[in-house]
């Protein structure tokens, strides 16, 4: 296989990630104006977030973080990778099939366990409702998450990464068709959650077939490569399950107060569009390309790759989390309010924004150390570093609810992700010269912070100067692309001053 750049890597999966997240973020900004924060909104949210949920307990964390290391070694020595793949596929689609009906079974338990607030109003029987008719997503986009790390480990990253804007895309269809004929918004939605998972199933087994890793599916065998897969599988998989035990708490937390799993829902959206373009990207190619190199020998190469992930990222992320703290207000105000969303609903979910961009850098940060210890097969140790996060995350959002009310579920969120990234780093320390940041990291990520503070300065000043323009309906867009091209060009124009980074070297990434 031909390897494919690094940087180029990461520019392809981050601009699909982009038009996906803002696809995305235009079906949120849509259901916000037909639902608002209301009954039928927060019951859809948290059947939805099922489904995902245990996705990422399975999916990503089993086996973007054990399954693709395992591949990409195969690929790289020549071995049967192909069938290392059927029977992954076999045995992970049998597991979710059994899985699928349990939880189908036992959809009340599973509502009330996600959001226990919700009994005794008519947002728990909605939630089981649209949770029975939504929750086998889990067997399709499971199946197809494991198709996109065989597609990701031939580099085509096109292919793997169009399957979220192919999920939002039907989304913005179904709700103008339920509009248009009348429909019923709610159960539109609901069902529109498996026909996706069916859809981006079939594009991926098309898409891996088409470079001739057809997967056919057929009886599980559990082979001595997937007990070996189990064994590297089964901490990533309880740390995965760690993180997710964390959302829950906040979606708890949330669901005591009438609009709050709505506000972190959409607050949670926004900043995940910088996390996605970013994050995902790092994660989707810095993995395989480390495997690849550590299986290689190579540390140089290896250490290069984790310094320009961990640059990549944070010279996004830093001025992004400024933005989403100092102009939080505006942005919600003029992307949301409309519609079924009122002011009271912009001022919150401003506020849990706030929250979450404080932690923006560590979720992303995730992404770039996370694969040293998942290169080296070692899932134990983010999985001991998770259960300690899980315990802040559980303890902080308890503690502080009776004082902040839901604020707490997302500071609690940020706050558990910088004590991850400190154990993270903390870990990587015996790891050699691989994990060692580069005389170019040190110099630019200062510089990096201090172009993030003018550009937040500017913000502020800019946001007090078009505060008339940002209040008036219809010129409210136009004042907030003025607000935010300011800020870019105040960050990039200081980055570039500075030595931050060099806009001979952003011409560059483009242009591979």
């Amino acid at each position: 296989m031909k390897p494919v750049g690094l940087v180029r890597g990461f520019v392809t999966v981050g601009g699909w990630t982009l038009l996906s997240r803002g696809v995305g973020f235009a079906r949120d900004i849509m259901m916000a104006a037909y639902l608002g924060a209301g009954p039928v909104a927060e019951a859809f949210l948290i059947a939805f977030s099922l489904p995902n949920m245990f996705r990422r307990f399975f999916a990503e964390g089993a086996f973007n973080m054990a399954f693709v290391p395992m591949f990409a070694k195969k690929l790289e020595a020549g071995e049967d990778a192909q069938r290392f793949a059927r029977d992954a596929f076999n045995g992970l689609a049998g597991i979710l099939i059994l899985f699928t009906l349990i939880g189908t079974l036992a959809m009340p338990l599973l509502v009330w366990a996600m959001a226990s607030g919700f009994a005794g109003d008519e947002r728990f029987d909605m939630a089981v409702t649209f949770g029975r008719i939504s929750f086998s997503y889990i067997l399709f986009i499971s199946l197809v998450a494991l198709l996109s790390g065989v597609l990701n480990a031939f580099g085509r990253f096109t292919e793997a990464s169009f399957v979220p804007v192919l999920m939002n895309l039907m989304f913005i269809v179904a709700m103008l068709l339920a509009d248009a004929a009348g429909w019923d918004m709610g159960l539109t939605l609901a069902w529109t959650v498996p026909v996706t998972g069916v859809a981006q199933l079939a594009f991926t087994w098309y898409s891996a077939k088409r470079i001739g890793f057809a997967v056919t599916p057929g009886l599980p065998r559990l082979t001595p490569e997937l007990k070996r897969l189990a064994v590297i599988a089964a901490p990533a998989v309880l740390s995965g399950g760690v993180v997710q035990i964390n959302l829950l708490v906040g979606r708890q937390v949330a669901s005591f107060t009438d609009g709050a799993v709505a506000w972190l829902s959409y607050a949670d959206r926004l900043y995940q569009l910088p996390l996605g373009v970013v994050g995902i990207a790092i994660g989707t190619v810095l993995l395989p390309d480390l495997s690849r190199r550590l299986r290689a020998g190579d540390e140089d190469g290896g250490r290069s790759s984790f310094n320009r992930g961990a640059e990549f990222a944070l010279m996004l992320t830093v001025p992004a989390a400024v933005a989403l703290v100092v102009i939080s207000m505006p942005l919600i105000s003029v992307l949301f309010e409309r519609g079924a969303f009122g002011p009271d609903d912009t001022a919150n979910t401003a506020l849990a924004l706030a929250a979450y961009g404080l932690g923006l850098p560590a979720f992303v940060l995730h992404k770039v150390l996370q694969p040293l210890f998942y290169a080296r097969e070692d899932s134990r140790s983010p999985f001991r570093y998770a259960l300690i996060s899980m315990v802040v995350n559980a303890g902080f959002a308890v503690a502080l609810m009776p004082v902040i009310g839901f604020l707490a579920a997302a500071l609690a969120t940020t706050v558990s992700a910088w004590v991850m990234v400190w154990q993270l780093w903390s870990g990587s320390r015996a790891m050699g010269s691989a994990s060692r940041l580069d005389e170019r990291f040190r110099k630019r990520m200062p510089r990096i912070l201090l172009a993030s503070l003018v550009m937040g300065a500017v913000l502020i000043a800019g946001n007090i100067l078009l505060g008339g323009l940002l209040g008036s309906p219809g010129w409210r867009y136009i004042g907030l692309a003025l607000l935010v091209a300011l800020g870019i060009v105040a960050y990039f124009a200081t980055g570039n001053l500075i030595g931050a980074f060099s806009l001979s070297d952003l011409r560059s990434l483009r242009r591979r």
